[in-house]
């Protein structure tokens, strides 16, 4: 069994939401899954066993949460040893918006230049959809949770 750490970025609380659904689900599974609502890059390095997750939102101008936007500067200015890890990586957005999911899509990149590696297409989450987001996202999850 796996130990997962899920990285949360919201701003209304639905990725806390779907972030906590997820940890809930792989706990039941067997594994050891828990939320970081104040990701620092500490969480990275010095629990090298765990799989990672990501699960943010956007705000309407295409950028990261106030609570993990600090965790992505740090990402991209002190550039912590993580090359060969691998993580997974959820987005929600609103697509009546230009910017939708391009705050995701910044965290991947930045995981991406420092070498880790996403294993997966990421889970996009429509808000315009009308679906929900923790149905979908755990529906995801069970394509690849065995996996782990």
């Amino acid at each position: 069994m796996a130990d997962i750490t899920i990285f949360v970025g919201t701003v209304m609380g639905t990725a806390q939401g779907v972030g906590e659904a997820l940890s809930r689900a792989l706990n039941d599974a067997g594994h050891t899954a828990r939320v970081e609502m104040s990701p620092r890059i500490s969480d990275l390095t010095d629990r090298p066993q765990d799989y990672w997750l990501f699960c943010t939102s956007n705000t309407g101008a295409g950028d990261l949460p106030d609570n993990i936007q600090p965790f992505y500067e740090a990402l991209t200015s002190q550039f912590p040893r993580i090359a060969g890890r691998h993580y997974r990586l959820v987005i929600l957005g609103d697509s009546c918006y230009p910017t939708f999911a391009e705050a995701g899509h910044r965290l991947d990149t930045a995981l991406a230049d420092i070498g880790a590696v996403r294993d997966g297409d990421p889970l996009i989450l429509d808000a315009m959809s009308g679906t929900d987001p923790q149905a979908d996202a755990l529906q995801w999850l069970s394509t690849w949770s065995d996996q782990l």
